[in-house]
């Protein structure tokens, strides 16, 4: 369909350049310098495995999902380590919506592998006048600052749901990065990579904006059970990861309340007012 119209029905008048040729032939697509999956991140593992007898040597494959494998509790570059070990794994993440990408508005991520040669040669050969990659070997603390702003936007989503107020919005994302940060240093991530776009910045967007997340949590603010918020052939992230931050947190000690809420919220063993009372009986603490 998609090389026969030359455009994503999901991104409607946004039409492929004529030099991209569409295929669903897995040994077509892997006869590349580079590999770019861009699929949800519980669909990574398949996708990579189908790559598995084409990928050549040493060619970069990079993750474009925003997430947490469920029940493995692997990042996106460890998913493709396992499927494809020959490869170069990297990610792909940043305050970026496709609507703006595709139709040629300012957009700035970040590329991370573990190679500064590669991450920066893939930066240079993606980027575009509109387009501007920043590139990094901070693989970990990019998937980090995409995985868990997910689970944070839902939270306040809620939190805009309920009409809490902007105040509310604004405490809720800036103590959200403390517990983003406590999370990514544990892991090794670096302060920089947790500041820049693919955390702070990607967490800003995704907080104050109808993205999916968000919008998923202002329908739990609104009364809606989980079910009932998710509709159909929308992707949720957040959904899927909140579960698989807070078994992380836990195993490292980490204190990520929020992220412990969200996810009491979602599995429906507290109600949103019962997240609420607990975040805010919280004792008094240095803000540091």
């Amino acid at each position: 369909m998609l090389a026969r119209c030359r455009e994503n029905p999901r991104l409607p008048r946004i039409r492929l350049e004529g030099s991209v040729t569409a295929t669903a032939d897995a040994e077509a697509a892997a006869d590349a310098d580079a590999i770019l999956i861009a699929v949800p991140a519980q669909a990574l593992r398949a996708v990579a495995a189908a790559l598995a007898g084409w990928v050549r040597e040493h060619t970069p494959v990079v993750a474009c999902a925003k997430g947490i494998e469920r029940g493995t509790g692997l990042f996106m570059t460890e998913v493709i380590g396992q499927c494809l070990p020959q490869a170069e794994a990297a990610i792909l993440s940043g305050p970026s919506f496709a609507q703006d990408v595709g139709s040629g508005l300012p957009t700035a991520v970040t590329l991370a592998a573990e190679n500064a040669a590669t991450s920066g040669a893939l930066a240079g050969a993606l980027g575009t006048p509109t387009f501007r990659l920043y590139h990094s070997t901070d693989r970990r603390g990019v998937e980090i600052g995409g995985a868990v702003k997910n689970v944070l936007a839902i939270a306040a989503g809620i939190v805009q749901g309920r009409a809490l107020g902007a105040s509310a919005v604004a405490a809720l994302t800036t103590r959200g990065f403390a517990e983003l940060s406590r999370f990514g240093r544990s892991y090794g991530a670096r302060t920089e990579t947790l500041t820049g776009l693919s955390g702070l910045g990607d967490l800003i967007l995704t907080c104050s904006s109808a993205a999916r997340n968000f919008s998923f949590g202002l329908r739990l603010g609104q009364g809606l059970t989980p079910a009932q918020a998710c509709r159909e052939g929308e992707l949720v992230e957040g959904r899927f990861t909140a579960a698989m931050i807070t078994e992380l947190a836990l195993r490292r000690g980490i204190d990520m309340p929020i992220a412990v809420a969200v996810t009491a919220v979602l599995d429906q063993r507290l109600s949103i007012e019962a997240a609420m009372e607990s975040l805010l009986a919280r004792p008094l603490r240095s803000e540091h």
